[in-house]
């Protein structure tokens, strides 16, 4: 084995997922104050929240070695590749997430870090080791768990558990099967091989397309509930309905076209869907407050 850098460990953390929750989280902060976020909390509560995703992203990878190997879009990762070992990984998410929680603890709110905690522990372990192995409603169960960071920015500045807040967790709880089964699609002899239980696997590819088709028309509609509830204006109800109206074309299209490039399209746009919407929501919330 070589020696590890600082990419192989950077590689780990898998800072593609963690900036996209990342940025809902940050968002989260700012939705849940009139004004600016307090400095010491817009950055170390960032700070302490990335580094417990970024730690559940390295046990995610420690427990998939497996299925990794078998992957296509996952051989290369440094676990499979040799270049980090397993005692070094586990010893690198444990410094991560110990920090993570003194971060939030110390110096943003007990209720930010007991929560931060049990994210890791819902996800890392609860939805990597036991769900995703033991039911195709794996990403549908264990998707709450990579819904909250929006929940978590909110707590950080308030230290209260909103119902604004829990309906930011809702969006991206509808948001995950579409997006997730969309890849699985494109990925189904891939994870049939590594004898994962995903739903293109144990239900087929049709019941999945239908699948991603409605639950993409929940996300409709609970991405209209920040309007219906006072949560948002009219910004953010004229972009959100684009948005999901786009993203129902797509799911139409990978439900009754047998175009072998929609469910990748569909999941790549799934990404840029959840960041837009995001964003319409701190612009909305702003434009509110300067009218207010």
């Amino acid at each position: 084995m070589t020696r590890a850098g600082f990419r192989d460990y950077w590689e780990l953390t898998k800072p593609g997922v963690v900036a996209l929750l990342m940025v809902t989280a940050v968002i989260g902060m700012f939705l849940a104050t009139p004004g600016m976020v307090p400095l010491r909390v817009l950055t170390l509560g960032t700070l302490g929240l990335a580094l417990a995703m970024m730690a559940s992203a390295v046990v995610n990878q420690v427990m998939d070695q497996r299925i990794d190997a078998i992957m296509a879009r996952t051989r290369k990762r440094p676990l499979v590749e040799g270049r980090v070992n397993t005692g070094a990984a586990l010893l690198f998410a444990a410094a991560l997430c110990l920090l993570s929680l003194f971060i939030l603890d110390v110096f943003i709110n007990r209720l930010t870090a007991v929560l931060t905690f049990f994210g890791v522990i819902g996800y890392a372990f609860i939805y990597t080791l036991w769900l995703k192995r033991a039911t195709p409603q794996n990403i549908v169960i264990g998707g709450l768990a990579g819904a909250i960071p929006p929940l978590l920015g909110w707590t950080a500045v308030t230290n209260d558990v909103h119902p604004y807040a829990l309906l930011l967790v809702l969006i991206i709880f509808a948001w995950t099967p579409p997006h997730f089964w969309a890849l699985a699609i494109h990925r189904r002899d891939e994870y049939a091989k590594a004898e994962i239980p995903m739903l293109p696997v144990t239900h087929g590819l049709e019941f999945t397309k239908t699948s991603v088709l409605l639950y993409t028309v929940i996300l409709f509609l609970i991405a209209l509930l920040p309007y219906l509830t006072g949560m948002s204006g009219l910004i953010y109800l004229a972009g959100s309905t684009v948005l999901s109206s786009i993203f129902l074309f797509y799911a139409i299209k990978l439900k009754f076209r047998n175009d072998p490039k929609t469910p990748m399209q569909t999941f790549g746009f799934s990404i840029t869907y959840l960041f837009l919407l995001f964003l319409l929501l701190l612009l909305d919330h702003y434009f509110i407050i300067r009218l207010s």
